[in-house]
């Protein structure tokens, strides 16, 4: 029989109150703690931290205080890529972010999904989730954020305030609640 963690992450229906996904995210928390608590001047530091932490941490990338996630093991940054202040990443999925993106202050990359017919098992607190990927070279605006299961391509810029409940392609300017395309980029 598998375990509430490895459901979550093959994408199924699974309860986040499961002892090993508990314990994953206190160690995550402990981390944060420490990343958050940091000194403006201990660059180092918080460094170090991201690299206990994340997935994968590019040369060149850095997050500012205060960040916030769930596991932080399924979080990609790649290289030269920066995420302002309050960034909340829920990563029950991957997040996987390219090289050379920027995210604006208090951005939101949401992976959980709820069950929406059945109300029973919302009653009990089944999820499931779903990765959220961003190509290089994007950029999102403050405050935009980004629901589960959504690719945003390579070149892209997101307008802040901007909610992305669907994949966008690669080389466009999009905005709006739910976000769409302004214009393409590439002309």
């Amino acid at each position: 029989m598998s375990t509430q963690r490895d459901r979550m992450l093959r994408g199924e229906w699974y309860k986040d109150s499961d002892p090993v996904l508990v314990e994953e995210r206190r160690r995550c928390g402990s981390l944060l703690d420490r990343f958050n608590g940091t000194a403006a001047a201990a660059e180092e530091e918080r460094q170090e931290i991201l690299r206990d932490l994340l997935g994968e941490l590019g040369a060149g990338s850095w997050i500012m205080p205060r960040l916030r996630c769930d596991y932080g093991y399924l979080i990609r940054l790649g290289s030269n890529s920066f995420l302002n202040y309050d960034a909340i990443l829920m990563d029950c999925a991957p997040i996987t972010i390219g090289n050379d993106v920027s995210i604006g202050p208090r951005a939101q990359f949401l992976t959980a999904l709820h069950p929406l017919d059945d109300h029973e098992l919302r009653r009990q607190r089944w999820e499931r989730a779903e990765p959220i990927v961003v190509g290089d070279n994007v950029w999102f605006g403050g405050g935009v954020i980004v629901c589960a299961g959504v690719t945003v391509g390579d070149n892209t810029v997101v307008g802040a305030g901007s909610v992305v409940t669907r994949g966008l392609p690669a080389g466009v300017l999009a905005a709006g609640n739910p976000a769409r395309v302004i214009r393409d980029l590439n002309r």
